[in-house]
C-alpha cells in the first residue's frame, strides 16, 4: 500500500485519517477554487445580513453576533456529517472553509469590540467579547451534537 503524499492541500487535513486523505486526490486548483467560491457566497451572505442589520458603535453588535453562532453551529453539523459519512474531496473546503469561513467573520467581531471601545462602551464590548466566544463554543458543540443524534436516528453513524 502506498502513502499519501506528505504535502497538505489544505492545513487541517489529517493525514492519518483515510477520509482526509481523500481531499488530497483533489488538484491544489480546484481545491482553491471551491474554497474561493464558497467564500463569495458565505461572504455575500454575511454582508447581505450587516446590511439589513446596521448597529449603532456603541450598541451591541446583533447581526455580527448571530452570524459567528449561526455559522458556529452549522460548521459543527457539517463536521458531524462529514465524520459519519464519505464526500466528495471539495465538500469540506467548500461548506467549511469557503461558505462558513466566509459567512463568519471574527474579524468583523475585532473591529465592532475596537470601535465600541473607542466611544466609551467597553461594557459592551466585554460582554460582546465573551459572549461570542461562549455562543460560538455552545454553537459548534450543539451543532455536532445534533447532527450526530440525527444521523444515529436515521442509521448514518460514523464508523
Amino acid at each position: 500500500m502506498s502513502r499519501p503524499p506528505e504535502f497538505r492541500v489544505d492545513p487541517d487535513v489529517d493525514l492519518h485519517l483515510p477520509a482526509d486523505r481523500g481531499e488530497l486526490t483533489a488538484h491544489p486548483a480546484a481545491v482553491l477554487g471551491a474554497i474561493a467560491a464558497g467564500g463569495v457566497l458565505g461572504a455575500l451572505a454575511r454582508a447581505g445580513i450587516q446590511a439589513a442589520f446596521p448597529h449603532h458603535p456603541t450598541g451591541f453588535p446583533w447581526a455580527t453576533f448571530g452570524i459567528n453562532v449561526t455559522g458556529s453551529l452549522l460548521i459543527g453539523a457539517l463536521m458531524a456529517v462529514i465524520g459519519a459519512r464519505p464526500t466528495g474531496p471539495l465538500v469540506r473546503p467548500f461548506l467549511g472553509v469557503g461558505l462558513l469561513g466566509g459567512f463568519t467573520t471574527f474579524s468583523a467581531y475585532a473591529v465592532d469590540t475596537q470601535r465600541a471601545v473607542a466611544v466609551g462602551a467597553a461594557g459592551t464590548a466585554l460582554a460582546y467579547l465573551a459572549a461570542t466566544v461562549v455562543g460560538a463554543l455552545l454553537a459548534v458543540w450543539a451543532g455536532d451534537a445534533a447532527a450526530a443524534r440525527l444521523l444515529a436516528r436515521t442509521g448514518r453513524e460514523a464508523r
